[in-house]
């Protein structure tokens, strides 16, 4: 089928070079339709999984923070009831150097990828965070743990920002939120795994090596795996059409339908015709993210992310603290944390039944008012079987939101700006979390659990009205079409 010659049109102020001749503008057209005509299949979900194993020790690193501490506390490395930053806890101020990390890497970094490539960075990012946190597990004080946590963080935001985009553009459009449910799914694995591992491991010392540093140290299997991941990787033809490469898109069009035709063993069906939208090479600028249709996506979902991390961090990072706080022992925290913790997985699988039947933005609302309510009802539960099952019900809205929303803001902005607008409204959760770790401390200390989910139950009303009230609608619709 023969596509219509686009028409050019470059956003507002943007540094707009038109392909060599109206052929290369036809064939750049193209290969964004023919990747969206492309079928589900075994290839295109190992590309998928591949990406989700990054994602896997990423998560695993990120979410540490809590089931590691008690072991740090118990090995006499943290001290439970002061630090020496502000006077709160070394477990607040072990969270806020990772986000503060997670924030310089986001914000400062996450655009790199737009411009040397989603496949190169992925590789890089994922390198540093594992060597980073090897060397962490290697230290024997608060100050160097703080300090090597924070270089692993600037590794993490870089990834998780590549990741999102990645995936974006290589699915097409009609199991894109699957996807991402999928890809939730297997980074959502490392929860219960770092619980187990945190509880069986901190109280002993296998090979007379403290149990916190083996726990901390198992991500570095990620550096192993990284190479082995990134060859069998394609870049984003959306990555190279966008900067003149149409060729090498071609090429890497052509492998993956030829790859994907051998393994459904019938005829692809033609591209659909596209719309008429602007695809001139075009370099982003970070001034595009604040001029219309983009500035108000920007200041919403930077809004949102403000508010959501505190829901999603406040109590992934302070499980076993928060069902101490309601009376039980830090031994049996750690057990109910762990049982907890096997939700996470399992949510997002479930979310797949229904990821691309509604619109995303209602899902993010519904589960940011989820967490809301259950967290409530969470203070006031004292029975072990109660705990768990809010505890649960809390992680599965969170585990929805999640998802939802990783998929949501890769796709409000267009290719050429995708790393560098992720990365930007991304930060705001990292920004957030550094103080809401003291907060957090701080309700929870002074006004028990209730306090501490009254914090969390206002941030997610917050978040979800600034969604609901002025979030795009993005269901069905091509990358194009939504970020023109």
């Amino acid at each position: 089928m023969e596509l219509p010659t686009p028409i050019a049109i470059p956003p507002e102020g943007a540094a707009a070079r038109p392909f060599a001749e109206a052929d290369d503008a036809g064939r750049a057209l193209r290969i964004a339709a023919r990747l969206d005509r492309l079928p589900s299949s075994r290839y295109l979900w190992r590309l998928v999984v591949l990406l989700s194993l990054g994602a896997f020790f990423e998560v695993y690193d990120l979410l540490m923070t809590g089931y590691v501490s008690p072991g740090l506390i118990l090995a006499g490395v943290f001290s439970e009831e002061h630090g020496s930053f502000l006077g709160l806890s070394d477990q607040a101020t072990f969270a806020a150097v990772t986000f503060a990390g997670l924030l310089l890497g986001t914000l400062l970094l996450g655009s790199v990828a737009d411009r040397l490539g989603r496949r190169k960075i992925f590789a890089f990012a994922l390198l540093w965070y594992a060597t980073a946190t090897a060397v962490m597990a290697a230290q024997s004080s608060a100050s160097g743990i703080f300090l090597w946590r924070f270089i692993a963080g600037l590794g993490l935001g870089v990834e998780m920002v590549t990741i999102d985009t990645f995936i974006a553009e290589l699915v097409p459009r009609q199991f894109r939120g699957r996807a991402f449910a999928v890809n939730q799914g297997i980074m959502f694995l490392s929860v219960p795994t770092v619980a187990f591992l945190s509880w069986t491991l901190t109280p002993i010392s296998p090979l007379g090596i403290a149990g916190w540093r083996w726990v901390v140290g198992f991500p570095v299997l990620a550096a192993v795996l990284v190479w082995w991941i990134q060859r069998q990787l394609p870049e984003s033809p959306r990555w190279l059409v966008q900067h003149g490469r149409i060729t090498e898109a071609d090429h890497v069009v052509t492998a993956m339908e030829e790859r994907i035709a051998r393994e459904t063993g019938v005829r692809l069906a033609p591209p659909a015709a596209a719309e008429k939208v602007a695809l001139q090479r075009q370099d982003g600028t970070w001034a595009e993210l604040f001029r219309p249709p983009y500035r108000q996506r920007t200041v919403v979902l930077a809004v949102f992310n403000f508010f959501q991390t505190i829901g999603f961090y406040g109590f992934g990072n302070w499980v076993p603290k928060l069902i101490s706080g309601q009376g039980v022992s830090i031994a049996d925290s750690l057990l109910y944390s762990a049982i907890i913790a096997v939700a996470f997985p399992f949510g997002p699988f479930i979310f797949t039944l229904f990821a691309d039947r509604f619109e995303r933005k209602w899902q993010i609302v519904l589960a940011a008012l989820g967490t809301a309510v259950f967290g409530g009802l969470f203070t006031l539960q004292r029975a072990a079987w109660t705990i768990i099952a809010l505890g649960v019900l809390i992680t599965m809205s969170n585990n929805m939101m999640s998802y939802a929303f990783h998929a949501y803001q890769a796709e409000v902005f267009p290719t050429r700006v995708r790393a560098r607008g992720v990365g930007f409204v991304y930060s705001f959760s990292r920004l957030s979390t550094i103080f809401s770790s003291f907060l957090v401390a701080f309700f929870a200390k002074r006004f028990g659990n209730p306090g501490a989910f009254a914090f969390i139950g206002a941030s997610m009303l917050i978040a979800a009205f600034a969604v609901g009230r002025f979030g795009p609608l993005t269901r069905g619709r091509t990358l194009e079409e939504i970020g023109r």
